[in-house]
């Protein structure tokens, strides 16, 4: 759990909370438009998407530990030949190897291996390590500083660098429970079976049979939904607020750290209610509170409104993010976790893809993200109702199989 927070605070950090800085100083170089630099983070999400099936099937098939070094040697190179790029070609390039590599080495993986140490306090640990994303975004102020100080290249090599030395010997750390000759909670065979008595007969679904399911299928949507909304922010807000509002950019990363403040305190809290209360009611009050963050931005012509769309965007997120694992994994179990994960990334990377696509594109049209914001509260209120009908799934009936208890939630 300690290994996947450092791994997420370096992700966050470097990538998914700076990449706004970067567009910032890169507008300012080479003039590329906005929708421009949205393709790029946009098309990386495709890679994750299309990678995930066998990404998830890699990690279930040979550990988290393998994906997780590769990914972060591969997040580092990205890094470094990032520094050296002089066009949109090379821009598109290195950054593709950025995404990739944050994606082998970073969430996917990490998921796994916390929910393979977690059952009863599952969502916790999730939050746990998720907060890593978060503390990432604090983290982002120092990345702005370096930005202003000594430029966005020699930050991006050092970027590379860092990851080297920190993510490489983190990676070496995550492994599964018999790795370790432990069990899941740490209990003991006896305690362990005890423990389990209430779930003993709980069916773990394939990945065939959990895509037969609507709840599979209305998680996969809501969860794609809550991202256009994400990944629109991680792209576009700086703009916003540096362009169209008139803060500086160290101003716009005080609002950036703001955000995932808020974000890392939401996750902890949503990780103990999401333990003790139904996670799924959880998540559709969010994803209102998305749509009403989105509407004070789009429409903030005042300080604290800025500020407002800060504390409730992060409080949504934060809470939201890790249930999101935590459903998937009481919904269909922990042996295919990994494969049904990556199968429901070609549904959910839709949404990393397409909020930074739908703000460019309208705000280069408009001039403004009023229209686009607005638009992304909507799909954020549509992505509540998929959550309302994701409800617990029947397990599957197998040939011969004693019927199988439901899972709760």
């Amino acid at each position: 759990m300690g290994a996947g927070f450092g791994l997420e605070a370096l992700v966050g950090a470097f990538m998914f909370h700076a990449y706004g800085a970067y567009v910032v100083l890169l507008r300012e170089e080479f003039g590329w438009s906005k929708t421009l630099l949205a393709a790029a983070f946009s098309l990386a999400r495709v890679e994750s998407g299309i990678l995930g099936p066998v990404q998830g099937w890699l990690t279930d098939r040979f550990g988290p530990r393998v994906l997780i070094r590769t990914g972060m040697t591969i997040f580092a190179v990205g890094f470094m030949l990032f520094s050296q790029i002089g066009s949109p070609v090379t821009f598109f390039l290195t950054f593709f190897l950025i995404a990739l590599g944050s994606s082998l080495g970073g969430y996917l993986p990490i998921a796994v291996a916390i929910v393979t140490w977690f059952r009863r306090r599952r969502a916790l640990a999730l939050s746990v390590s998720a907060t890593g994303m978060g503390v990432g975004g604090i983290l982002v102020q120092f990345v702005a500083l370096a930005m202003t100080r000594w430029g966005w290249r020699w930050t991006a090599f050092a970027s590379g660098v860092i990851v080297l030395l920190v993510g490489l010997p983190l990676a070496q750390v995550v492994r599964r429970p018999h790795a370790y000759g432990e069990r899941p909670d740490g209990d003991r065979e006896a305690d362990a079976s005890l423990a389990g008595a209430r779930t003993a007969r709980a069916v773990d679904f394939t990945a065939r049979e959990a895509v037969r399911t609507r709840a599979f299928w209305c998680i996969a949507l809501g969860h794609g939904t809550a991202l256009l909304a994400v990944s629109a922010i991680m792209v576009h807000f700086l703009i916003h607020v540096t362009e169209q509002l008139g803060y500086s950019l160290r101003e716009g990363a005080s609002l950036v750290a703001l955000i995932t403040v808020v974000q890392v305190v939401a996750q902890l809290a949503g990780g103990w209610a999401g333990d003790r209360f139904s996670k799924r009611g959880i998540v559709v009050a969010c994803m209102v509170a998305h749509a009403a963050a989105l509407v004070l931005l789009a429409h903030a012509v005042a300080s604290w409104m800025v500020v407002a769309f800060a504390v409730l965007h992060g409080a949504a997120w934060g809470i939201r993010g890790p249930l999101m694992s935590a459903m998937r994994a009481d919904y269909f179990g922990a042996a295919s976790f990994g494969t049904i994960t990556g199968v429901s990334s070609m549904v959910v990377m839709l949404g990393m893809m397409g909020g930074p696509l739908i703000a460019g594109l309208v705000a280069d049209r408009t001039g403004s993200y009023v229209a686009a914001f607005e638009a992304l509260a909507g799909f954020a209120a549509l992505g509540s109702v998929f959550f309302v009908l994701a409800t617990p799934p029947r397990p599957p009936r197998r040939v011969g199989a004693e019927a199988p208890v439901l899972r709760t939630i």
